[in-house]
């Protein structure tokens, strides 16, 4: 319940009497017991549509850890920070958020500021939200936070004039505290209710109406599209699946709830694919089965001509699910195949089958033959130098589907049985694939990664690891951070875990504010080697002073690994340093669960460590002196500017 004021006096979740008390009782066996697990429970989680239900599990789930309800290992350990800032009573939507968030394999830390007063804490840098440092900052908007309380139908213009105003006055606050902070910030369409549209009683009217309120809502979905570090989510077309009104006038009206259980529980689930997204968790390749999968049929009984294919259904259901994996290949989704079928009818088929919409060249892999696919799914994640948490995997066989889930719990493994009209919407719910932005190394990752697969194979042929990494010819290019580079630096800190020196993002906006900063310098790192371009694999973020540069952060994707990179990218920026005239070189480390494969890099490049220990937060700043730094590229790495490329 809440008072007049909207403040809740009591839980704001009241499934009823009896209703699903298994699982709620389960939730209290985790609290009662600290050690005590229940792994299936995030997946039931994240079925379950009973918003109110949810609401009561999220509250009882305060406290208790995401590893504890899963049978994967997490692939984030550390707690997000979340933040939630409305302009109406959002009580509800917190609990649901946590729910939503644990089903996805994430810890948070959730802040609630106070009511209506999301434009104050944005914009005062003394606010609890900016003291709170949130990773994601959540902002939700109702309609009476942008229309005037006494607007007047019958004289729209007045109206256009003032929502522009607020909408404009929103997303510029948003921007700023993004780029003041780093938090990556999400905003949202806002939806008008049914009593504020049914107050214009002309057709006409109506029409001017909607056309006002799309326009503020475009405004909303251009700042997610234009500025850094701002994100919209179209709620107003994310509602056209969920039942009933947007809100309960009696739960308005009395609490300044403004949304409905089903809207919040829609909003929860849409904000914890964002905070997916911001954590770099969101999966990198899917794996498809063929029969009766990417096409109707069995292939070794009907042959090439007697698969199901097309515009008539069920044909056409097929053709669908491969236009919307297709569609996930250009933006950076690795396809491939594993099929218990005979090789060579299967590349009959991919390569020459009229109403194919996928293609050999769109795969990375065809594993096709009658290994176990669970063994072929380690073995493609080893060769791609991939987790096997980043896999997708989609077959119609239960068999397949538990073999795979058991032997790999990190799989994300999707049935495709029953009516495949349902298939497309089955692969793409819930937003399993979900980035903040596509960048175009994106569009080539198929390309990038079926050479990856090739270097793999040599390294297998050469005894000795020098000898092989002679081989490959590696050269490194490394240049200031551009227009081009810059999205997917902020994009690869974000995902980089492994070699990730702070464990921490800096975000788009911080990382674009310290490019453009004399006082700074962002750099990308390109490789590339005999079998083709890497592309952009690494970042180092620097404050430079003219005694002393500091590298706050140095990332670099797992994919090159083990080749020396990382040795050469430090000598790189030892010498750019040296000849701006410092002196000093410093570097922070901050250990996580993940970043073990860095901690050396420092110590064996001769930097010390401070005499002072590490930080609160466990970071420690290695320093060496550039004068007597020991060369670190190995002599088999070339290293080049990239302004020096550019002007060749």
């Amino acid at each position: 319940m809440l008072d007049g004021r909207g403040v809740m006096t009591t839980s704001p979740c009241d499934p009823g009497p009896g209703a699903h008390d298994g699982l709620l009782q389960r939730i209290r066996a985790l609290h009662e017991s600290p050690d005590a697990t229940d792994p299936g429970l995030a997946d039931e989680l994240a079925a379950l549509d009973d918003a109110l239900l949810l609401c009561e599990a999220g509250l009882l789930l305060e406290g208790v850890r995401a590893a504890r309800l899963t049978r994967a290992p997490l692939r984030r350990t550390d707690p997000l920070r979340v933040a939630v800032a409305a302009t109406f009573t959002a009580d509800g939507v917190v609990p649901l958020l946590r729910a939503a968030l644990l089903a996805a394999g994430l810890d948070a830390e959730i802040h609630l500021c106070p009511y209506d007063r999301l434009g104050l804490e944005l914009s005062d840098p003394h606010s609890a939200l900016a003291g709170f440092g949130p990773e994601v900052t959540l902002c939700l908007l109702d309609s009476a936070a942008l229309l005037p309380r006494d607007w007047d139908p019958s004289a729209l213009g007045p109206v256009h004039a003032t929502l522009r105003e607020r909408v404009d006055t929103y997303t510029a606050a948003a921007a700023d505290f993004a780029d003041r902070t780093g938090s990556a910030v999400l905003l949202h369409t806002v939806p008008l209710p049914r009593p504020d549209r049914r107050s214009v009683i002309s057709m006409r009217g109506g029409a001017a109406l909607g056309r006002i309120w799309r326009e503020v809502n475009t405004a909303l979905l251009s700042a997610g599209e234009t500025r850094d570090g701002v994100y919209t989510v179209d709620l107003e077309a994310l509602l056209t699946d969920v039942p009933g009104p947007v809100r309960d006038e009696r739960r308005y009206r009395f609490g300044r709830l403004a949304w409905t259980p089903g809207v919040e529980l829609a909003y929860a689930r849409e904000a914890a694919s964002f905070c997916r997204a911001v954590t770099g968790l969101g999966r990198k390749v899917l794996v498809l089965d063929l029969d009766n999968t990417l096409w109707g049929g069995v292939l070794g009984d009907d042959g090439p001509a007697g698969i199901e294919l097309g515009t008539l259904y069920p044909g056409d259901c097929y053709t669908d699910l491969q236009h919307r994996a297709l569609a996930l290949r250009r933006q950076g989704v690795l396809l491939a195949v594993c099929s218990k079928n005979e090789r060579a009818p299967v590349d009959e088929v991919l390569a020459g089958h009229p109403d194919m919409v996928l293609r050999p060249d769109d795969l990375v892999a065809v594993m096709a033959d009658w290994q176990r696919k669970d063994l072929h799914l380690a073995g493609l994640a080893e060769e791609l130098s991939l987790g096997v948490d980043a896999f997708v995997f989609a077959d119609d066989s239960p068999f397949e589907c538990g073999m795979v889930a058991d032997a790999l719990p990190q799989v994300d493994v999707v049935r495709l049985d029953g009516d495949p009209a349902c298939h497309s919407a089955k692969l793409l719910e819930p937003a399993r694939f979900v980035q903040l932005g596509a960048t175009a190394t994106d569009a080539e990752r198929t390309a990038l990664y079926r050479s990856r697969r090739e270097r793999h194979r040599l390294s297998t042929a050469h005894a000795c690891a020098e000898n092989y990494l002679r081989a490959l010819g590696i050269r490194v290019t490394v240049g200031p951070a551009d227009a081009f580079t810059l999205p997917r630096l902020a994009q690869l800190e974000l995902r980089t875990n492994q070699f990730n020196m702070t464990g921490r993002a800096h975000g788009e906006a911080v990382t674009r504010r310290l490019a453009d900063s004399p006082d700074h310098l962002v750099l990308a790192v390109e490789v590339a080697d005999r079998y083709g371009s890497e592309g952009v694999v690494g970042g180092v973020w620097l404050d430079r002073a003219p005694d002393r540069w500091t590298v706050r952060n140095l990332v670099l994707s797992c994919r090159v690994l083990s080749r020396g990179v990382e040795q050469a990218v430090l000598q790189y920026v030892a010498d750019l340093a040296r000849e701006a005239g410092a002196g000093v070189l410093r570097a922070c480390f901050r250990p996580t669960a993940r970043n073990a494969p860095a901690a050396a890099l420092y110590p064996s490049a001769g930097f010390e460590r401070p005499a002072d220990g590490p930080a609160d937060d466990g970071t420690v700043c290695h320093q060496a002196s550039l004068e007597r730094l020991p060369p670190l590229t190995p002599d088999w790495i070339t290293v080049a500017a990239k302004e020096a490329l550019n002007h060749a």
